[in-house]
């Protein structure tokens, strides 16, 4: 049973101040309303308009709109009445039956692992170990606590869009289709994704008349000019401290100097000593605690960015962000609007009794090969390790979390792969046709870029440029546009390959791309 708007609106309006009475400002607010009323000089015949005016005037105002605003992001859909919750987390049965099936595979995987090795999923630190780790805390990649050679990801992007492609809509035939290119592509399944029209409306403010942060050749005003009036702009907007107004100026990009704080106010993100305080409640669950995740982090790391050229030097601060992020009970709240759902584990002795199951790991997320370089590109903005932690997570838990989850979403994975397939077969049939042919499906070969946002695949300041842009649109829409748009920049060389590794040999280094320019040719200039 669907609601009106109107109703819609009071359910989100509801919920919204649910969640900001969980918040700390709700008691901050009462506190500072309660000392207003205090004060003497306040008529009773203006107490309610005195308060309000003398709480904007001390910038409370200000601080609640902005918890609004998060809190508005994170509850764009919400549960309606009478709609089981598992339905409002995914619409579409046979897509909850493969995300299900996928997450059986990586416990199974995670088990077998386990009995492999003889380890546990999870045992106490010696208190030698602990205080050996605690005192190499910020070099923790010099002598890893672990051996990794018997350890394996739990599973790789190839692995994941093997799932994908045998997805199935068992209720639609190849005429039902809402468009039939999709057939010829990976992944089969029917959904509604955005056509290249939308897309321009969408990203209008890209287009090729307007000026952006990572194009250095602007022909309306010289390029020192334009960087010169966005970094006196930046200033105003970081003086302003509003999410919203934030979130429109990155949809030009934003100066290196002022991308910290910008991408700040766009996530809501404010450090206080509280939060401190439970960064290190976080570190010090890692001290207690040996998880079988912590070895899998570790040996990601090691395989990814330790051996990439631009992050490399980040290999300690990445550790010092995932370790405690596994240990983050507040991530489980992010699958609340998720179609997956925490991995669960069993007291030993207790197999099988639900009041003796705990999510394993406590934030409910088992890291993939790849994972730790949604982190990397974070370390160049900032060098506070407790601010780049709640970045990250509130990054991860806002977008990053659908790029590894089977969903109907129009931001989920499958639906990416079917806009990135879609862009293809329609604006560039004869490459399409020819590479599948030869037995290199596009998809193949750009789904690890999908799944990973690019990270380790682009220069480090070219990733930044897009993810600007994701955060500025909240979207995450760019990243098959991108994908599309290097195969099509590509086109003259690959359309003479004969073989799936000639094809990957075009598409190796993608460090040279500037990703604003080839992204406003292929969707404004076509």
């Amino acid at each position: 049973m669907s609601v009106s708007n109107e109703e819609h609106l009071t359910l989100l309006i509801s919920k919204i101040v649910q969640d900001i009475q969980k918040l700390p400002i709700y008691s901050q607010l009462q506190k500072a309303a309660r000392f207003e009323v205090s004060k003497p000089s306040l008529k009773l015949n203006d107490l309610k308009q005195g308060v309000k005016t003398a709480l904007s005037n001390a910038g409370w105002e200000k601080k609640l709109r902005n918890e609004v605003y998060k809190c508005v992001q994170k509850n764009a859909t919400i549960p309606q009445p009478l709609i089981p919750v598992e339905h409002y987390k995914e619409p579409l049965v046979y897509m909850r039956k493969a995300q299900v099936n996928w997450e059986k595979r990586i416990l199974k995987s995670l088990n077998s692992m386990c009995t492999e090795l003889n380890i546990p999923l999870a045992k106490k630190r010696p208190e030698r170990e602990q205080r050996d780790l605690l005192g190499r805390w910020t070099e923790l990649g010099q002598e890893l606590p672990v051996d990794l050679s018997k350890f394996r990801p739990v599973y790789a992007p190839k692995d994941f869009l093997e799932v994908l492609a045998g997805v199935k809509n068992p209720n639609c035939t190849f005429a039902d289709a809402p468009s039939f290119q999709h057939f010829w592509g990976v992944v089969q399944v029917p959904l509604k994704i955005k056509n290249i029209h939308e897309l321009r409306l969408q990203y209008s403010e890209m287009s090729i008349n307007q000026c952006q942060a990572g194009v250095d050749d602007c022909s309306f005003i010289p390029q020192e000019l334009f960087e010169s009036e966005r970094s006196k702009l930046a200033k105003k907007v970081i003086a302003h401290n509003h999410g919203p107004v934030a979130q429109e100026f990155a949809k030009k990009g934003c100066n290196t100097s002022h991308r910290a704080e910008i991408w700040s106010q766009i996530l809501g993100v404010t450090v206080d000593e509280i939060d401190r305080l439970y960064y290190e409640q976080l570190k010090h669950y890692f001290l207690q605690h040996d998880l079988l995740v912590d070895a899998l982090i570790f040996k990601d790391v090691k395989l990814t960015a330790s051996n990439d050229d631009q992050y490399f030097v980040f290999e300690d601060y990445i550790y010092q962000v995932l370790l405690p992020f596994s240990r983050d009970t507040h991530v489980l709240e992010h699958f609340a609007n998720l179609s997956a759902t925490p991995a669960k584990s069993y007291i030993r002795g207790k197999l099988g009794i639900n009041e003796f199951a705990v999510n394993y790991p406590p934030n409910g997320v088992i890291p993939f090969h790849g994972f730790s370089m949604y982190v990397a590109p974070l370390c160049f903005i900032y060098n506070d390790v407790v601010k780049l932690y709640y970045v990250f997570r509130e990054m991860y838990t806002r977008y990053f979390c659908r790029l590894h989850c089977i969903s109907s979403h129009p931001q989920g994975i499958v639906s990416l792969c079917l806009l990135f397939e879609s862009l293809l077969q329609c604006y560039e049939p004869q490459l399409f046709a020819h590479l599948k042919s030869v037995g290199a499906q596009p998809l193949k070969m750009a789904f690890k870029w999908l799944i990973r946002a690019f990270s380790g695949y682009l220069s480090s300041d070219q990733v930044l440029l897009l993810w600007d842009r994701i955060l500025a649109y909240g979207s995450m829409e760019l990243l098959p546009v991108l994908a599309y748009a290097i195969f099509s920049f590509r086109k003259n060389n690959l359309i003479q390959v004969q073989s799936y590794a000639a094809a990957e040999a075009v598409l190796a280094d993608l460090t040279t791309l500037n990703v604003i320019p080839i992204i406003q040719l292929c969707l404004f200039a076509k």
